[in-house]
């Protein structure tokens, strides 16, 4: 998305933003991709089947050979790890290990900070002018998520499977070149690597999830859609639901992004990911000129909290800046101080504080 994946580019980037990353390469936007507090559990049940009570499938812990940037998602990070290593080694291991995907680091790696801070502005931008009616799309028909995230084979196994050996060791390769393009941030040749992989290995999630988030980067927002539904229908998670639900935020699409944040609010995987998903929506919300429900979202169980992370920090900001332009200064003014007192450089919140007084 988020961030392949993941991240891989704010779920909640700007117009403007978004077209100087078209323009130029861009930036993210996983969110300005945006971010805090824990996500809500009280959603236990997805439609379509029940849960039995603890089982958050999820939740599990992420496999020792994560590997690559955090604005690569989840299991784009987990192939690189896989591809680095022999083919032979902790394969019985690595097998199990494929149906458990995660989304976020529990830390944030060294040197991703200043462009989380970024992203916070960035995360609020759309709201400032509400969208112009526009025609009422319906949702998607999508079917209900399992009850377990489905289970896949290792990517180089699968490319195999897919291609034969030969022709898959081959696209092992080039799946790691496209993956470095991606990270430094060379979206159209990974995207161009990454179309001649799909043709040929179209249920291979990782191809699928990292040509989605090379889509998303560029601004396709159609197509990166196309793929990311896709990989929600493969993976049966909901690791790249914020950066999915934010292309049809692009769109206008508003009752699809209702449909995914719902299905991310009671999937209730991380908190950090929660919380796109939740700046997401509330931005959505606020695209329309509906503040009051905006505000609503990003307050529901928000409270400060001991430890202070990014996720915590984004929310904050967001919710601060609706309440400004909601005409709350006071309550403004209080979180912008918050954050503050966590960061003293956070964002262009100095600058806020200072309009504020």
């Amino acid at each position: 998305m988020t961030g392949v994946v993941p991240v891989a580019s704010s779920p909640m980037a700007s117009p403007q933003d978004r077209r100087s990353s078209r323009q130029g390469g861009g930036s993210r936007g996983s969110n300005g991709r945006s971010g805090g507090g824990s996500g809500d559990n009280r959603g236990q049940r997805r439609q379509g089947g029940g849960r039995s009570k603890g089982q958050n499938p999820d939740r599990r812990r992420r496999p020792p050979d994560d590997a690559g940037p955090r604005n690569w998602g989840g299991v784009a990070r987990r192939a690189a790890g896989r591809l680095e290593r022999e083919e032979a080694e902790d394969r019985d291991w690595r097998r199990e290990q494929t149906a458990e995907r995660t989304t976020r680091p529990n830390r944030t790696p060294e040197g991703h900070s200043d462009r989380l801070r970024r992203e916070a502005v960035d995360a609020v931008a759309r709201g400032v002018r509400p969208a112009k009616p526009a025609r009422v799309h319906r949702a998607l028909e999508r079917e209900p998520l399992p009850d377990v995230p489905k289970r896949h084979p290792d990517v180089e196994v699968a490319l195999r499977r897919a291609m034969g050996d030969s022709a898959g060791s081959r696209a092992s390769a080039k799946l790691r070149e496209a993956a470095r393009a991606f990270d430094d941030e060379r979206f159209n040749d990974a995207r161009r690597i990454l179309n001649s992989l799909v043709e040929n290995a179209p249920e291979v999630v990782e191809v699928v999830e990292l040509l989605g988030l090379a889509h998303y980067r560029i601004g396709n927002w159609k197509a990166a859609a196309k793929r990311l539904e896709v990989f929600r229908n493969l993976t049966g998670g909901t690791e790249q639901h914020p950066v999915l639900a934010d292309c049809y935020r692009a769109q206008s699409r508003w009752a699809d992004v209702d449909v995914l944040w719902t299905e991310l609010r009671d999937a209730s995987p991380s908190a950090a990911l929660v919380t796109e998903g939740r700046l997401v929506a509330a931005g959505a919300l606020a695209d329309q000129g509906r503040m009051a429900d905006a505000v609503r979202v990003l307050e529901r169980g928000w409270s400060v909290p001991k430890r202070a992370r990014d996720h915590h920090l984004r929310r904050a900001y967001a919710l601060a800046d609706l309440y400004e332009r909601s005409g709350a200064a006071p309550r403004a003014r209080e979180l912008f101080r918050w954050i503050a007192s966590r960061s003293t450089d956070f964002a262009d919140v100095p600058e806020r504080l200072r309009s504020l007084n």
